[in-house]
């Protein structure tokens, strides 16, 4: 069908599967795939008397079944695995403006009861949610929406702002003449700096009403949703304020608050672009933002936040320190001996670290040599070995793992040689090396009597040659 009629739009989508993507062809049927790892396409039913393509449609997903919304003329479908059907309206908007709009997107919380769906006309936004109020934001200039988990970007040439809908705390505070409990300990605070005696009046009226660790439970999690570092850090100083005036306050969500912003707004630096949320932030987990640091680069930053917030080394800094040095090997510009020196330098024996890995990309990399300098600093034969063989350096594997003393690591070197070099090559490379020719008889003894045969011969060695007969003879 692709073939025939073209693919007209495609969308892609995730899901607890993974990521997947609907298409819309030529005549107007979807199709659509829910995890493009494993790919499997599904036509969706037909919409009946569609002769266009539909002026709007989404992927949606719920309870593990993927379907698509479209908007046909004033009607709306909801398309599944077996049927199509008409959707009921849940609230109508009139936006008034007679050209359809641009881009329409999702804008929402988690959590959050709140629905809404912003439009982009040309210099124009609006906001239409459950209510009958609308919202409406002038732009400077053509920009491009881009739905997040808690919002909704506006990129454009020259800006990149963050269209959300405030969080309940800090509504909370910083509503005009609010008396919420934080509202009241954050002039609180203010006037205390000031040395007026109205903090003393703004704390009774909290402690009165025994809302204090209300109070500074709130500054703390309205102080996660602030962009700007005065004003996280004039709630932050509310908060520690508060504090002081309980009892026996558990410290540990400050603490982290201060962490987690520090982090944020080491991240939303110009200098290395990351503009996350806090709630985006807790929902990617430091593990995976450490992994997009790593993969832009920025392995500085990424290991001064792992000794910040103290991670283990095998999760934080060894991590980062190995993906450096897999980086730093294929940099052509550098000999092989400063990159093996420069990459023990940086990571002595640190913990979790394993050369082999390294060095193994280094081989991909089609740099052998630089490999071979880089295993000389792996302390485990064990991870050598297996490389050095992949390598075709079999008379150096077969060293290291005689200097191992690893008789099982011996014999995988010996049974890879076996198969690898013909007889004549295989008999002259043992000799050279008695403990691993000395095992090499005692698989053979009681594995491969015949081959044992021809070593005594290969040593005319008729002593053994004698034993090996009169054996024989009994059997």
């Amino acid at each position: 069908e692709v073939l025939q009629n073209h693919v007209l739009e495609a969308k892609v989508f995730h899901t607890e599967y993974g990521t997947g993507v609907a298409i819309l062809t030529g005549a107007y049927r979807f199709s659509l795939a829910t995890n493009i790892d494993d790919l499997k396409l599904r036509r969706m039913p037909e919409v009946p008397g569609l002769q266009k393509p539909p002026s709007c449609w989404a992927v949606l997903s719920q309870d593990r079944v993927t379907i698509v919304l479209l908007a046909v003329g004033q009607d709306l479908y909801l398309l599944d695995n077996t049927s199509c059907s008409v959707v009921e309206k849940l609230c109508e908007f009139n936006s008034s403006i007679r050209s359809p709009p641009k881009q329409m997107v999702w804008c929402m919380r988690p959590q959050s009861r709140q629905r809404a769906v912003v439009m982009a006309w040309d210099r124009q936004l609006m906001v239409a949610g459950n209510s009958t109020e609308e919202c409406r934001f002038v732009l400077d200039e053509d920009s491009y929406l881009v739905p997040e988990l808690d919002g909704v970007r506006i990129l454009s040439r020259t800006s990149h702002e963050y269209l959300h809908e405030i969080p309940e705390a800090s509504q909370e505070i910083f509503k005009i003449a609010s008396m919420a409990p934080g509202a009241l300990l954050l002039e609180a605070q203010k006037e205390y700096e000031k040395e007026s005696q109205k903090a003393d009046e703004y704390l009774r009226e909290i402690k009165d009403q025994k809302l204090l660790p209300e109070a500074v439970s709130q500054c703390i999690e309205a102080a996660g949703y602030e962009h700007e570092p005065d004003t996280q850090k004039s709630l932050l100083r509310a908060a520690s304020f508060g504090k002081c005036f309980i009892d026996k306050f558990p410290p540990e969500s400050f603490v982290r608050m201060c962490q987690d912003l520090r982090v944020l707004n080491a991240i939303r630096d110009y200098q290395i672009g990351i503009p996350l949320t806090f709630t985006q932030y807790k929902r990617l987990t430091i593990e995976v933002l450490l992994d997009r640091l790593v993969l832009r680069r920025l392995y500085p930053l990424a290991i001064r936040i792992c000794k910040y917030l103290r991670l283990s080394e095998i999760q934080g800094v060894s991590r980062i320190l190995a993906h450096w040095a897999c980086y730093k090997v294929q940099q052509k510009d550098k000999s092989d001996e400063e990159v093996a020196h420069a990459i023990n330098q940086k990571l002595g024996d640190t913990p979790g670290i394993s050369y082999s890995e390294i060095a193994a990309r280094a081989y991909d990399c089609g740099r052998t040599e630089l490999a071979i300098k880089l295993l000389e600093y792996e302390p485990r034969s064990g991870e050598q070995v297996p490389l050095l063989l992949k390598m075709k350096r079999s008379k150096l594997a077969l060293s290291k793992a005689i200097e191992s003393g690893d008789t099982d690591l011996v014999y995988t070197v010996v049974l890879h040689l076996k198969n690898e070099l013909n007889r004549g090559t295989f008999f002259m490379t043992l000799q050279n090396q008695p403990v691993a020719l000395s095992l090499y008889r005692q698989f053979c003894k009681h594995q491969e009597r015949e081959t044992l045969k021809d070593l005594y011969n290969q040593d005319d060695n008729h002593q053994e040659l004698g034993n090996f007969h009169v054996h024989s003879s009994y059997s």
